[in-house]
């Protein structure tokens, strides 16, 4: 071998990295693995004097190993390489799971040439090597290629490189059926949550398997088919609007109408005329007689939200129609019976507003016959990744976006944050990040500012080429770990290295294995 200035060296290396962190970035761009091998083989062939290199993967059923993808085959080409195993190169390294190297196909009989595409002027001088692709134990494929033949060449070089660049496709393969299997899983628990609780109304509405949602959950089950008030308490964008829908929906009531009033939003100049509406020429511009939110919710719900900033005037008449069922327009003389269950909805502390004097005690015991609290979404950690998901494939669909995933950096921002805007905040930085992604995936740094820190952005400071190493060779390890939910064995069969080695890795790069634990 040619003695290797040390510049030049290192602008291999550099390229090299280079290299590697193009095709991680291409396979984090989507989770269906068809949409990824193609751009990979073809940043091999570009960055280096690879050509035809191919993917090819084994039907278990079938036992036949057939070209997936390839870089530099026609399609005909593509369908004439197909192996059984112990066939050829190809079928040999399945078979056996090890690399297979080469160095002039014209020399070596069990080169086949299936595919015909070795057939030109120059097709003596070409070298070949051939990398198992390996789901743990399990070969799964392979990755292989052609390079010019050259007495110069390091073929050991390639194989290295190769290997790499297999390792990382089986990680993506394993990190795909993870994330799919996870998917799934949770799917599959809250159906069975829904279906116990009998909830009819769209499964969107109420997103959650954590113990406080069960909680949440069993209370609906519980009153929704009586017509018992309910006060729904919690905080601003905590999903009280959501819980009203659930529980008019599933009731006896649920083909009348229901009925929304923001009592906040209402000045208190008029809120008595929606609420009970209001007879001709009961004020100046009562042009008309009009109905009121009460009447025109009769047979159904009204769902009164911000209950606690209601006016004394209006909470006198409120109380008369919990008590009689029964209530006059404003400027009106007769009385109007109702038959309307009332849901009412605060994020204000009722107790203490009667201390002040700001809340009727008796009106607030006729509202509070059946309170349900709204957790923090701060106090449901196990349920941001399920509403994140919902909320990725909502605004994807509604953006015309092909988001495939969240990036996990994205992730434990996103768990780290306090969430005061709870639900809500967390679906408009949802919505937020799929506008800003231009690569399918979600990563940290579309996530607005508030959720960002110098670690989790990887700002600290600007990347040294050992920095940029180390950042490369840790996001692996990650995934290696997260796919092998911890256990470090597995990872490190993975990678190829021994559990000293991979032992000695995560502790230099402080990366603590306990939080991929299942």
């Amino acid at each position: 071998m040619d003695f290797i200035e040390p510049d030049t060296k290192i602008k291999n290396e550099i390229k090299e990295l280079s290299l590697l962190f193009r095709i991680t970035r291409i396979l984090d761009s989507s989770i269906d693995l068809r949409d990824v091998v193609g751009p990979v083989l073809k940043a091999l062939s570009e960055n280096t004097d690879i050509e035809r290199g191919a993917i090819a993967l084994l039907n278990r059923e079938t036992g036949e190993i057939s070209i997936e993808s390839a870089d530099g085959l026609s399609t005909d080409q593509k369908i004439k390489g197909r192996y059984r195993l112990g066939e050829g190169i190809t079928g040999k390294v399945v078979q056996t799971g090890k690399p297979a190297v080469v160095p002039r196909i014209s020399e070596e009989p069990l080169f086949l040439d299936k595919t015909g595409a070795r057939k030109g002027a120059n097709w003596k001088d070409l070298s070949f090597i051939c990398v198992p692709v390996k789901l743990g134990n399990k070969v799964i494929g392979t990755l292989s290629a052609d390079i010019p033949f050259s007495e110069k060449t390091s073929l050991e070089d390639y194989v290295r490189l190769l290997s790499i660049v297999a390792s990382l496709l089986s990680q993506a393969v394993r990190l795909r059926q993870s994330v799919q299997e996870e998917k799934q899983r949770l799917l599959e628990e809250n159906t069975r949550l829904h279906d116990e609780l009998k909830n009819r109304f769209n499964p969107t509405n109420l997103i959650g398997n954590s113990k406080a949602m069960r909680e949440v959950y069993n209370l609906i089950d519980q009153v929704y088919k009586s017509d018992t008030t309910v006060l729904i308490l919690g905080e601003n964008g905590t999903g009280k609007e959501m819980v009203a829908h659930a529980i008019h929906y599933n009731s006896l009531r649920a083909s009348k109408p229901f009925i929304k009033v923001n009592c906040a939003a209402l000045p208190e100049t008029v809120i008595e005329s929606e609420l009970f509406g209001h007879e001709k020429g009961a004020f100046t511009g009562a042009v008309s007689m009009r109905k009121g939110r009460f009447e025109l919710a009769h047979g159904g719900t009204i769902f009164l939200d911000e209950i606690g900033d209601l006016t004394p005037a209006t909470q006198i008449r409120l109380l008369r129609v919990l008590q009689e069922k029964e209530f006059e327009r404003v400027g009106g003389t007769s009385t109007i019976k109702t038959n309307v269950r009332i849901i009412t909805a605060t994020n204000r502390d009722l107790e203490d507003l009667i201390r002040k004097n700001e809340f009727r005690q008796d009106l607030y015991y006729r509202l509070n016959v059946f309170p349900i609290h709204l957790p923090h979404l701060k106090n449901r950690k196990a349920d941001i990744l399920l509403l994140a998901d919902h909320f990725v494939e909502k605004y994807s669909s509604a953006n015309n976006k092909n988001i495939r995933r969240i990036s996990t950096p994205a992730i434990d921002m996103m768990m780290a944050y306090h969430w005061p805007g709870n639900v809500r905040e967390l679906e408009n930085c949802i919505e937020r990040a799929v506008l800003l992604s231009n690569d399918d995936v979600i990563h940290g740094h579309h996530l607005p500012p508030s959720l960002q820190t110098a670690e989790a952005s990887g700002t600290t400071q600007k990347s040294t080429l050992k920095a940029a190493v180390e950042n490369l060779e840790r996001e692996i390890i990650q995934e290696a770990l997260k796919s092998s939910r911890g256990n470090m064995a597995k990872a490190a069969r993975a990678l190829g290295l021994t559990e000293r080695v991979i032992s000695l890795r995560v502790r230099k790069l402080g990366i603590d294995p306990r939080r991929f634990h299942a």
